[in-house]
Parts: structure tokens; C-alpha cells; sequence
């Protein structure tokens, strides 16, 4: 949005730079088209802490099976930073009454452009696969997440850039804003069982609620980040997606629900044309089955984090006041967290230090393609944990949970519709007027087994054990539903 040659009176001027309506630049997003972002954003962008994301692959170790995976987290957050606000201006326009004032849209922009700042090397491999290896000792209500991570990166960014002025000089009010915008990333209010504490300390009050579910929705996993990740990831996969999210844009609104415990409550809903909804949580569940838990890149993870275990006490990265951490502490301090990328990969590849030498021989076997195998997969209703499935020791066992995006239970049950006719009333679809072919089930588990020995007496033995070990975990099965005689 620019005005080159317009002379402005210096109020109006001053009105219009408040607001970043002067100042907006313009991006052209291979996903988006043309997008404009608030020269905050633009600010925020511009800093060390987020121009990291760019060396960060958005898919990890599938860029390895499929060549048009090379996007990183960079564009991603752009792209959701840029939803976040389509949307909460797309509410804001067809229900003044919701008093959505450009605070909270600028706040809900910066949530979706930030929410990834915690993000390691290879995206998902370091929080899902490396830090538990690495560090079991953050385990429970110790557990390190990459949504936790991004809060401490958000401050770090904050503070070390001096933003904060910059936030007040666009009328953010801090620390509140500030607060509501790290309630947005973690994507829950913080007293959700304690209104009056809510109230004292939450970002917004509970007419704003529905604010929540836009970058990050616990609710029913319907937010603008897997929206900008199914069209992106899809784009560089060459995997058609069926999930319109203009679509829902355009039919989104904030409706009150029927009787219900959350009753006095608003939430984001959508009209009575439950066939987009279904779509998102089939494209949500293909995504997964094609591409993100794919067999080879499965193997390609699991062989980067045994390179990225044996190199972690041997990397340093010096962080805060000199001090310096490895790979695995650096998620303790922002300052050394920053400097690590998917970059460490080449750095184990051109080190000559003789610790990182079975690291580097791991790591250039991915790039020789001498892979592991796999030796088989099962899938189950049932978690298993990768110690019981018993093979042989040349294997290495991955068990992932599958769901469509809430656990065990059916994700459509907590999407609330609209009629044409009542557009301020919320209610909840039938399961019959959704599909007769909706899963019974909506949550397994895939078990994924490799062989770390490629001669074929080695990998005839592990499958021969993997199938045994499968038709026992059938019988077992079998047996728990067999009715008892008499």
C-alpha cells in the first residue's frame, strides 16, 4: 500500500503511520499472491532471531524423498501472519458488533507470524525426535516444546531489537498485548478453569474468547497455521489440496452456542456445508499418511537424529554472556538457540574433529543414499511402545500417533455450524448428516520398523521376526473380542 507522490497533512500523516497504513510493504507469496503486512511485522521480520527461520526446512527429512519439499519455516510464518489477519478482518468487517479494534488484529497477525520461532533444526526432528533422545530429562511437566520455545524466542526478539517503543508507537498497550499475543501462540487462554483470574490476567475478556482459535485452535485444530501449511506443503509436494480456506474465510462467523458448558461463550463458526470441514481433516490425515510420516523420510529422520545424538556433546554454540551450550542446552538460552539451523548437518559434514567421525560417517550415507530399510509397518488401535516390539537388534522401531487432529475423538463433533437463516446461533451437526462413511475409529497407531544391516540374510531375518511379531499382535487382538462359551 503505498502513496509515492501524495502530500499529506501532517495529522492525517500521523493518523495514517499509527495504524501502518502508511507504511505497509508488499510480499509476493507463491501461495498467497501479493500479500501486505503491517510494518510491524515488517520490523519483526527484519531481525536475526526470525530471518533464522529461513534455514529451517518446514518438512525436515522429506525434502530428501520429495525434491519440491525445499520450503522453510521463513515463508510459512509469513503466510500465516498474513491468514491470521485476512481472517480477523474478514470478522471484524461482517460483525462490527464483535468490537474487533486494529489492536487485536495487529496482535493476532503477530501471534501467527511468531508461532514458530522455536522451531530446530529440521523443524519437528529436534523437538519430536532428538530432545527426548537427548534430554530425558525434560520429561512430563518438564517437557520441552517448540510452542514453548517460541515464547522465549519471542522476548528474546523483543528485547534485544528494542521493540518495544516500536509496539507502543502502534499502540499495542504492554504488557497485556504482549501477553495476549504469547496466549495466542501456546493457543489457550491461561485460567481457562478460573474466570476471574482470566480476567485479571488474560490477554482478552470473554467476549473476545474466539480470538483464541485463529492461530493456534485447541478447540478443533481449524486455525490458519494448518490452513497456510496444507496449501504451502501441498504446492511443494505435488499433493493436490482439497481444503479451500477462502472458502471458510468467507463463510466464518462468531456465533453463540446452544446450551452447552462453554455456552456463554462465542466461538468461530461456519454455514451448514459440512463437506469443506471434512475435507480439511481428510487433507489434514493425507498429508500425514503421504508425505509427513512417509517410510523414507521416516529413515532419513531417525538416521539425522542418531548423527545429531553422537554430535551433541562435541557441537558448541556460545550463547549468553560467553557461556557455551550444545546442541541439546541450547534450548536454555536464546542467544545460542539462534545460531542453530539445519545448518549443523553440514557442519558435522565438514568437520575433521575424530569424535564427530561416526556422526559424519551417518550423515554421509543419507547423502550416498545408503539408507536403512524398511523391514515393515503395522498399524494398531492400541499404543505400543517401540521396546515391545521385539525383532531383532539391527532394527530401529518408530511408533507414531495417527488421528485426524483431536485424539481419539471425532474432530467434527466440536466444529459448530450456522444456518442461513439463523446466523447469530450456533448448533452441531448429526453424525448422519455429515457421511454414513465416517471412520468408528479416529485415532491408531503406525509402527514402522528398519533394518540397520542392508545384506539380505540380515533383512530376511528381521522380517521374518517383524511378521511373527505381527500376526502375534493380531491373535492378542483377536482373542479380547472372542465371547466366552456357555
Amino acid at each position: 500500500m503505498f502513496w509515492p507522490n501524495l502530500k499529506l497533512d501532517s495529522n492525517i500523516k500521523s493518523f495514517l503511520t499509527m495504524f501502518g497504513l502508511l507504511e505497509c510493504s508488499v510480499f509476493n507469496d507463491p501461495i498467497h499472491g501479493h500479500i501486505a503486512l503491517h510494518p510491524l511485522l515488517v520490523k519483526i521480520i527484519d531481525t536475526p532471531q526470525f530471518q533464522r527461520l529461513r534455514n529451517i526446512k518446514q518438512l525436515g527429512g522429506a525434502y530428501y524423498v520429495f525434491p519440491g519439499a525445499s520450503h522453510n519455516r521463513f515463508e510459512h510464518s509469513i503466510g500465516v501472519g498474513y491468514l491470521a489477519g485476512k481472517l480477523a478482518k474478514s470478522l471484524q468487517n461482517k460483525q462490527p458488533g464483535l468490537n474487533i479494534t486494529k489492536r487485536d488484529i495487529l496482535c493476532v497477525q503477530i501471534a501467527g507470524l511468531c508461532h514458530d520461532l522455536g522451531h530446530g533444526p529440521f523443524s519437528h526432528l529436534f523437538d519430536k525426535k532428538f530432545i527426548p533422545k537427548a534430554r530425558p530429562d525434560l520429561k512430563e511437566d518438564k517437557k520441552w516444546t517448540h510452542e514453548k520455545a517460541s515464547l522465549d524466542m519471542l522476548n528474546h526478539l523483543i528485547t534485544v531489537n528494542n521493540l518495544k517503543p516500536v509496539m507502543k508507537g502502534y499502540r499495542l498497550e504492554l504488557p497485556v498485548d504482549l501477553f495476549f499475543i504469547e496466549e495466542l501462540i501456546i493457543g489457550k487462554r491461561t485460567y481457562p478453569h478460573d474466570p476471574k483470574k482470566q480476567l485479571e490476567h488474560g490477554g482478552r475478556k470473554p467476549e473476545k474468547y474466539f480470538l483464541y482459535e485463529i492461530v493456534s485452535n485447541k478447540r478443533n485444530s481449524i486455525d490458519v497455521d494448518k490452513w497456510d501449511y496444507f496449501a504451502r506443503d501441498c504446492h511443494h509436494l505435488g499433493i493436490k489440496n482439497n481444503f479451500d480456506h477462502d472458502r471458510f474465510i468467507k463463510f466464518a462467523r462468531v456465533c453463540e452456542v446452544d446450551k452447552e458448558k462453554d455456552a456463554e461463550e462465542k466461538l468461530i463458526c461456519t454455514r451448514d456445508k459440512v463437506g469443506n470441514v471434512y475435507d480439511f481433516f481428510q487433507t489434514r490425515n493425507c498429508l500425514h499418511r503421504r508425505a509427513y510420516k512417509h517410510k523414507v523420510s521416516n529413515i532419513v529422520e531417525t538416521m539425522i537424529t542418531e548423527a545429531f545424538v553422537l554430535a551433541d556433546q562435541h557441537l558448541q554454540f556460545k550463547g549468553s554472556d560467553g557461556k557455551m551450550f550444545t546442541m541439546s542446552t541450547a534450548i536454555e538460552d536464546m542467544v545460542a538457540y539462534t545460531k542453530l539451523t539445519d545448518n549443523v548437518f553440514e557442519q558435522i559434514l565438514v568437520s575433521t574433529l575424530e569424535e564427530l567421525a561416526l556422526a559424519r560417517a551417518i550423515l554421509e550415507n543419507i547423502l550416498n543414499r545408503r539408507l536403512y530399510k524398511c523391514v515393515g509397518q503395522f498399524y494398531t488401535k492400541k499404543k505400543i511402545n517401540d521396546t515391545e516390539v521385539c525383532v531383532c537388534v539391527c532394527v530401529c522401531v518408530c511408533v507414531t500417533k495417527m488421528n485426524y487432529g483431536m485424539g481419539k475423538k471425532n474432530p467434527i463433533d466440536h466444529v459448530r455450524f450456522y444456518r442461513k437463516s439463523a446466523p447469530n446461533r450456533a448448533f452441531k451437526i448429526p453424525r448422519g448428516q455429515v457421511s454414513t462413511l465416517i471412520p468408528g475409529h479416529f485415532q491408531e497407531w503406525l509402527i514402522q520398523v528398519y533394518c540397520k544391516r542392508t545384506d539380505k540374510e540380515s533383512l530376511g531375518t528381521a522380517r521374518e521376526r517383524f511378521e511373527r511379531w505381527c500376526n502375534a499382535q493380531v491373535i492378542i487382538y483377536c482373542l479380547q473380542f472372542i465371547a466366552p462359551c456357555g
